[in-house]
């Protein structure tokens, strides 16, 4: 028990919620929970932030910070997992879109780039929702699940990415 209140009180010395061997713990969880190398100091990272903010937010510290970071490093490693299903899932029926026949006119040209250069310019949020929804033909349903978000905030994004692809096709006088 002096151990670990010694660990702590030297943790705490450099501002620092975690000592060097509560840090190996924690790449250690993160790495058997497979979370790859090249994102184990960001799972390290993420452990020291809901440590301080743990505290920040008037909670006790745990009795056991070693034993605490573990268990966030275990649910950071299933967290992270579950975000690369779903960008799979996603992938996956992105790819298997079929390329639909069109005309290859010079109007459809001009329109197709402009509204490429529309999406560019639309926050990731509300290109993202635009490309599941009519380029995937997702139902709104189907994508608020996979983003995991609320059906309204997809509606609300694909709301106003349209009304500002509509807006920029009406000032490039594409439509």
């Amino acid at each position: 028990m002096l151990g670990r209140r010694v660990r702590r009180a030297r943790a705490d010395e450099h501002g620092d919620p975690l000592d060097a061997v509560q840090e190996r713990r924690v790449r250690a969880v993160l790495a058997l929970g497979g979370v790859p190398q090249s994102d184990l100091p960001d799972g390290v990272q993420q452990v020291r932030l809901r440590l301080l903010e743990r505290t920040a937010n008037g909670h006790e510290a745990p009795r056991d910070v070693s034993a605490w970071a573990a268990v966030v490093a275990s649910n950071l490693a299933m967290d992270w997992h579950r975000a690369k299903r779903r960008q799979e899932r996603v992938g996956e029926r992105l790819s298997a879109l079929r390329v639909l026949d069109q005309p290859s006119g010079e109007d459809t040209s001009v329109l197709s780039l402009a509204v490429a250069q529309g999406l560019d310019q639309l926050p990731h949020t509300q290109r993202q929702v635009v490309v599941l929804r009519f380029y995937a033909d997702l139902p709104v349903r189907s994508i608020a699940e996979e983003l995991g978000v609320p059906e309204g905030t997809v509606k609300s994004r694909l709301h106003t990415a349209v009304r500002a692809l509509r807006a920029r096709l009406h000032e490039d006088e594409v439509v």
